[in-house]
């Protein structure tokens, strides 16, 4: 445990040896749009952070300098992803404390609001984000969100597609499927679908709202907006990823302005279960975040 105020750079602690202490939180939101129906009123989280500052107060934390990241989880998925779980763990292993949550809604734009929410809750309770870190349309809301968050000074993105909507193609097949199969899908009615295997029901207006979340000539202005901030961008991207290809790393690195990266994570799959791959793709963020002072 740190006992003074003093800068916490990740050097401080070796990796291997730094614990993480990790917390469960409940987050307050705004309300949502009464279109999408009955939402949380708060945000389920959990906080994680290196085990050396764990027990230090608001005030010695922020005092210290630790560096605060805010992760957003993959379509359908949740905090406790193998993705989200172990890069999360790795940064705080790294000595950067990182707040991993449960999207409210499957709609792109309660995405949008609830990682603001939680960047809001941070600055208030911990100290506010200068990461944000995304994985696959957890991404894309990074890209949209970082140049509205002063706090932010990077953001990374892994296996993310640069406009939401390009990632409906297999819920499209899907929703085609249940036309096919005789059943109602229109695409602003909720609807039931298959996707890797699994039972999801998508909400009212889905679809309406990835696309109005999709203009391309606003994406590009909001990623170009994350070096003004300013702020540097990583994007990391296997280049064997079936579910999102690896072009969508090329026209975010190409929409985003200086200072960017683009990094491979060779033998991963979309979803980072293979062995190694979402600890691989946490501490290359780290190390990168890292040299970046």
């Amino acid at each position: 445990m740190i006992s003074s105020p003093t800068r916490y750079p990740s050097s401080v602690v070796p990796v291997a040896s730094r614990s993480v202490s990790s917390v469960n939180v409940q987050i307050p939101r705004p309300a949502s749009d009464p279109v999408a129906g009955p939402a949380p009123d708060t945000i389920t989280g959990t906080v994680d952070l290196p085990g050396d500052v764990a027990g230090l107060s608001p005030e010695d934390f922020r005092a210290a300098n630790v560096p605060v990241a805010l992760f957003a989880h993959c379509f359908t998925c949740n905090r406790n992803v193998p993705a989200a779980f172990r890069i999360s763990k790795t940064l705080a292993r790294h000595g950067i404390a990182c707040l991993r949550i449960d999207f409210s809604s499957l709609l792109f734009s309660e995405n949008l609001a609830d990682l603001e929410s939680a960047a809001r809750w941070l600055d208030q309770r911990l100290a506010a984000p200068s990461l944000l870190v995304g994985h696959s349309l957890g991404g894309a809301a990074v890209l949209q969100v970082a140049h509205r968050l002063a706090s932010v000074r990077a953001a990374a993105t892994i296996g993310a597609p640069l406009r939401p909507a390009s990632a409906a193609r297999t819920l499209m097949k899907s929703v085609d499927a249940v036309d096919r199969a005789g059943g109602e899908a229109p695409q602003d009615a909720a609807v039931q679908v298959t996707l890797t295997g699994r039972e999801i029901t998508l909400p009212t207006g889905f679809f309406t709202d990835l696309a109005d979340n999709s203009d391309a000539d606003r994406i590009t202005h909001d990623v170009r907006a994350i070096s003004a901030n300013p702020a540097d961008l990583l994007v990391l991207h296997s280049p064997t990823d079936q579910t999102v290809p690896v072009s969508e790393s090329q026209r975010i690195f190409d929409a985003a302005g200086w200072p960017k990266s683009l990094m491979s994570l060779r033998d991963s799959d979309h979803l980072l279960t293979r062995r190694g791959s979402a600890v691989r793709a946490g501490e290359m963020i780290a190390d990168w975040f890292d040299t970046l002072g």
